[in-house]
């Protein structure tokens, strides 16, 4: 077995462990995650389940962008706003402030339900996409078990008073991983600082978008907050700095200064006190393998998924990226074909292995080329 060391002396910490002895967030249930490596940095009673309150609106959104995405809805399209909808604007609740028989386009409506965080525009858009919100919160539900919200059920587009609208802090994490990464375009509406509509009947109003973290200096581009008196205060926020982006979740903040305080200082802890390192792209070149009788003497190898790691700061020389194959190997080899594996360990402990596939075919040498290769080699000992 030949083991090729990679010219990477990458570093890690097994971030299975969990800080809260020296570190800790006053809220009741709180994760982080490492965008990139997807590694959870710190989390507090995570699979509690939680009323996820206007957070339920990041979903709302998503199941708009899938459609938009899929040719089957567009932003330019109107929905005429009815009673139902109007209501919400006129009860003291978040609203857009739409009025009924409004003509209203999915783009307004989106603003409406990520800046101003309207209820009123939630029902709109869920009406207007799947007849009636009931239905459209069947859809919410079966898109957050498609990826991977175990513990989530949603009843209303908006969030509000409904107790079988129930989640956790990890499956909001990860609705907000799907969310930036399959619709980075469409997640800027969730950086905009305020949105103003030009309401029938009155003079336009403008609104700020209700995420306390967009207004510091952290690098803070999303997501979105919430509130119900049963469940307190709760945000879902990110920032992405330097390259790095980082995913918060907490719910259960006693009031809107400590969802802002104890968000900021998570984040920061994570920014500060760790590091992620790219030790491999998908679908990309990342070693040479030694080949024996093919027509090249060697064949590009690469992982079908991009691989970081996370690290903590003060941890730096722990961890080894290697390449492990039986070689040289022999031609043919076909595109895909399964080499060796590449190997990540921390303390020469594995933490995880990777298959190492053929990134392109090797052809094997013809027979007269064969046979001199091989008196070569047993002249010289050279492959």
């Amino acid at each position: 077995m030949i083991k090729i060391n990679f010219s990477i002396f990458l570093f890690t910490a097994l971030l299975a462990f969990n800080s809260n002895a020296a570190f800790d967030i006053k809220a009741r249930t709180v994760i982080l995650q490492d965008y990139l490596s997807g590694e959870i940095l710190y989390e507090k009673d995570s699979d509690k389940s939680i009323y996820p309150a206007s957070m339920t609106k990041i979903m709302t959104a998503i199941i708009a962008f899938d459609l938009i995405k899929s040719g089957d809805l567009s932003l330019d399209e109107k929905f005429i706003v009815s009673e139902n909808a109007w209501r919400l604007s006129s009860a003291g609740y978040s609203s857009m402030f739409i009025m009924v028989g409004d003509e209203v386009s999915v783009e307004n409506l989106l603003k409406g339900i990520i800046v101003a965080s309207g209820n009123d525009a939630c029902v709109a858009l869920a009406e207007g996409i799947a007849g009636t919100e009931d239905e459209f919160a069947i859809m919410m539900t079966s898109k957050a078990k498609e990826i991977g919200m175990e513990n989530t059920n949603f009843a209303n587009a908006s969030g509000i008073n409904n107790t079988e609208n129930v989640s956790t802090v990890r499956d909001i994490m990860i609705m907000s991983n799907y969310l930036i990464k399959h619709f980075p375009d469409e997640y800027k509406y969730f950086s905009e600082k305020e949105f103003t509509w030009d309401r029938t009947g009155g003079d336009p109003i403008r609104q700020g978008n209700r995420n306390p973290l967009l207004y510091k200096n952290l690098g803070a581009d999303g997501i979105k907050t919430g509130y119900l008196a049963v469940e307190r205060y709760s945000l879902a926020s990110s920032i992405k700095r330097n390259g790095r982006r980082l995913i918060a979740v907490g719910s259960g903040f006693d009031s809107k200064k400590d969802r802002s305080r104890e968000s900021s200082k998570l984040l920061t802890w994570g920014i500060t006190n760790f590091d992620v390192i790219e030790i491999a792209k998908s679908n990309k070149p990342i070693e040479n393998l030694e080949v024996w009788l093919g027509k090249k003497s060697t064949v590009n190898a690469y992982v079908k998924t991009d691989i970081y790691k996370t690290i903590p700061k003060a941890r730096k020389k722990y961890l080894k990226v290697t390449a492990s194959y039986k070689g040289p190997i022999q031609a043919p080899i076909l595109k895909d074909d399964i080499l060796g594996t590449l190997k990540v360990t921390y303390k020469n402990e594995l933490i995880k292995e990777y298959d190492l596939l053929a990134f392109e075919d090797v052809k094997k040498l013809n027979v007269f080329s064969r046979l001199l290769k091989s008196i070569n080699f047993l002249i010289w000992g050279d492959v």
